[in-house]
């Protein structure tokens, strides 16, 4: 088994790049799209929209899920899933601390974190 040396960085951008990968595929970018829209869906109704099969979108909100991006609730037989919204605002913060720091050229130091 590989070893992976993503403890060596900084919890904060192991924390951005677990969000950016999960946002990484267009398939998620627009089941997200779709959750805002529609507020919440099964998978069948994510089918319905998108040109994928369901086994397919299934792996895409399983990884979406496991950023915490989305969450299911057990609904009989079915799970519906809907944006965290905590969750989601600590996305955006995230993303807009690492390009507004970066934009700004400042430069990274210890005692200036990418996140707080």
């Amino acid at each position: 088994m590989a070893y992976t040396k993503t403890t060596e960085f900084d919890v904060s951008e192991q924390e951005l790049a677990k969000y950016a990968k999960a946002l990484s595929h267009p398939a998620r970018i627009a089941i997200v799209n779709l959750l805002f829209k529609k507020g919440l869906c099964i998978c069948g109704d994510i089918v319905e929209e998108l040109p994928l099969s369901q086994s397919t979108v299934s792996q895409h909100l399983k990884d979406l899920k496991n950023a915490g991006i989305i969450y299911g609730e057990i609904d009989g037989p079915r799970v519906c899933y809907c944006i965290d919204e905590k969750v989601w605002d600590k996305v955006t913060s995230c993303f807009n601390t690492f390009f507004q720091r970066n934009y700004q050229t400042e430069e990274l130091t210890e005692d200036k974190p990418l996140i707080n």
